[in-house]
């Protein structure tokens, strides 16, 4: 009879258990779908008013700052970590950056295999103008 209660004691144990697991598993699902939509929200604000006010996108914008605060030259591959975008995105992005010319490319002279990316004067320009709105849309919807 001991043997039988240590058993449905185990069982119970194992049940209760699985139940906190499920519990726990939910509120991570749950904080992901609450991170997700807050991402979501700041973002499609962002992108919306960057366009609207200066003509560029969020990605657009999260590339001249990264330019603007690394010494004004980054590597395409460090650029490529900072605004978390594949390497094609990012290869299409600054394209669209150099055709309105707010960025420049150059090979660089120690490894004709890297490439770097500076951000010109109309980059620059077009940064400090836009930062006002980035922080201003940041503000308003992370507090």
């Amino acid at each position: 009879m001991h043997l039988h209660l240590m058993s449905a004691h185990a069982r119970l144990v194992a049940v209760s258990d699985v139940a906190e697991h499920a519990v726990n598993e939910d509120s991570l699902v749950q904080e992901w779908h609450e991170l997700l939509a807050r991402y979501s929200a700041v973002f499609t604000t962002l992108e919306c008013r960057l366009q609207e006010r200066h003509g560029i996108g969020a990605n657009e914008f999260e590339a001249l700052e990264r330019l603007a605060t690394c010494d004004f030259k980054c590597r395409s591959a460090d650029l490529t970590g900072a605004i978390h975008l594949s390497q094609s995105a990012t290869s299409r992005l600054v394209a669209r950056l150099e055709k309105e010319g707010l960025v420049e490319r150059a090979l660089c002279e120690l490894d004709r295999r890297g490439i770097f990316v500076t951000i010109t004067d109309a980059g620059r320009e077009k940064y400090l103008a836009a930062k006002r709105t980035h922080r201003e849309v940041l503000t308003e919807t992370l507090r």
